[in-house]
C-alpha cells in the first residue's frame, strides 16, 4: 500500500499534530501536544517510501543539495492543506523526514501568552533582542508574532533571514523583505552584511549559529538597527555566556562591552503540557537590559544575573519559576510539571502547595 504525502499531511491536521516523523522501518509517528504517538493504522515505511516522499516535496535543486550534504531544511506548501517546515536527513544510509506544521495565520502575542515586555522590545529603535529556549519551544512563532505586531503598529523596513522561511508576512504598515538561506542568500553572515545597504530598520536573523553570524549581528545593532534573533540556551542569563563563548578569549571582553551596550532583552521560553492533556502552556523568563544588567554583563558577573532578574519584577522582568508558579496556580499545568522544570524544585513545591509567592 503506497503512502502519499497529502494523506500524511491530512493525518497531521486531523490529529492536531505539531510534527510528523517519517523513518524507514516504522509507521508514521506524530507529536501531539508534546507526546510522540505511533500511527499503527498505517504500515511501516520502507527506505524506498521515505525517498519517494522526500522527492515529491523537494525541488530538483533541493534534492541535489541533500544528496550532496545529506542534510536539508526547507519549506513545503500544499494548497488547501497548509505550510510545513521540513528537515531531511540520512540515518544509516536511509532518508528520514521530520515535518513541522506552521500556522496559516500568525498568532497574536496575546494568543501565545508571551510576556508584555515583548511589545516594548519590538518597538525599540535599535539594539539586540534574543528569544531563546530548547528546540521546539516556539521561538520562531514568538518572533513572528512580534514582527506582526510591529507591522500593525509602526512604519518600518524589516528584513528577515530565515532557514527556511516559516511564516509569510504581508506588508501592512511595514515594508517586509523575507530571504531564505540557500534560495536567496548563501549564509546568515553574508545576508547580514548586504542587508545594511537595504535601507532597513529591523533585521531578524533566524538563529545565532556561529561567531561570524553573531559578530555581523552585533555590528548591525551597533549601526543603529534593531536586531532580532533566536538561540538554544537553558536560560536567559546563560544566553549571554553562550554568545561570549563563541569568540576567542582575547575578543571576549570586547564582546561583553558590545552586549552591555547593545542588548535590550532576552526572553527564554519553554512549552509545558497542560493539565487536560490537550495542549501546552508557554512558560517564560524575561531579562531586560537595565543599568544593573548592563553593568553585570560588562564586568563578566553573569552568575549574578539570576538574582537581578528575581528582584526586578517591578521593571518587567520575570524568572522562569515565577512563570511556572503562575501557570500552576491558574490550573493550567500540574504541580509536578512546575517542579520538574524549576531551578529550585523543593522551593517551588513548597511555594505552590502553601500559596506563597515565588520571587518574580
Amino acid at each position: 500500500m503506497a503512502i502519499n504525502m497529502r494523506e500524511l499531511l491530512h493525518l497531521m491536521l486531523g490529529t492536531n499534530a505539531s510534527d510528523l516523523h517519517l523513518k524507514a522501518g516504522s509507521s508514521p509517528v506524530l507529536r501531539v501536544h508534546g507526546r510522540l504517538l505511533t500511527y499503527h493504522e498505517m504500515p511501516e515505511l520502507s527506505a524506498d517510501d521515505t525517498q519517494k516522499l522526500f522527492e515529491t516535496m523537494a525541488s530538483e535543486e533541493q534534492r541535489n543539495e541533500f544528496y550532496q550534504n545529506l542534510e536539508l531544511d526547507f519549506a513545503y506548501s500544499v494548497e488547501g492543506v497548509g505550510r510545513f517546515r521540513v528537515n531531511a536527513h540520512s540515518s544509516r544510509g536511509e532518508i528520514g523526514l521530520v515535518l513541522r506544521m506552521l500556522a496559516r495565520k500568525i498568532p497574536s502575542m496575546e494568543e501565545l501568552g508571551v510576556p508584555q515586555a515583548c511589545k516594548s522590545l519590538i518597538l525599540k529603535r535599535r539594539g539586540f533582542v534574543i528569544v531563546t529556549g530548547p528546540v521546539g519551544s516556539g521561538k520562531s512563532t514568538t518572533l513572528a508574532s512580534m514582527l506582526n505586531f510591529l507591522n500593525q503598529t509602526e512604519e518600518r523596513k524589516i528584513v528577515t533571514i530565515e532557514d527556511p522561511i516559516e511564516y509569510l508576512h504581508e506588508t501592512n504598515k511595514c515594508l517586509i523583505c523575507q530571504r531564505e538561506l540557500g534560495e536567496d542568500t548563501s549564509s546568515f553572515a553574508a545576508a547580514l552584511k548586504h542587508a545594511l545597504r537595504q535601507d532597513l530598520d529591523v533585521i531578524m536573523v533566524g538563529e545565532m549559529r556561529d561567531m561570524i553570524t553573531t559578530a555581523s549581528a552585533l555590528s548591525a545593532a551597533e549601526t543603529g538597527h534593531l536586531v532580532l534573533t533566536t538561540m538554544q540556551t537553558p536560560s536567559a542569563p546563560q544566553t549571554v555566556d553562550r554568545m561570549i563563548d563563541m569568540f576567542p578569549s582575547d575578543q571576549q571582553q570586547q564582546v561583553r562591552n558590545q552586549l552591555a551596550m547593545l542588548l535590550e532583552g532576552v526572553v527564554y521560553q519553554t512549552l509545558v503540557p497542560t493539565v487536560d492533556g490537550q495542549g501546552r502552556a508557554l512558560a517564560t523568563e524575561v531579562m531586560l537590559a537595565t543599568p544593573a544588567v548592563r553593568n553585570l554583563i560588562r564586568e563578566g558577573k553573569i552568575h549574578q544575573l539570576p538574582g537581578t532578574i528575581e528582584t526586578s519584577a517591578h521593571q518587567g522582568m520575570q524568572t522562569l519559576d515565577a512563570s511556572l508558579q503562575n501557570l500552576c496556580r491558574a490550573g493550567r499545568i500540574s504541580v509536578e510539571e512546575a517542579v520538574s522544570r524549576s531551578s529550585n524544585p523543593s522551593k517551588m513545591r513548597t511555594a505552590v502547595s502553601k500559596g506563597t509567592p515565588v520571587p518574580a
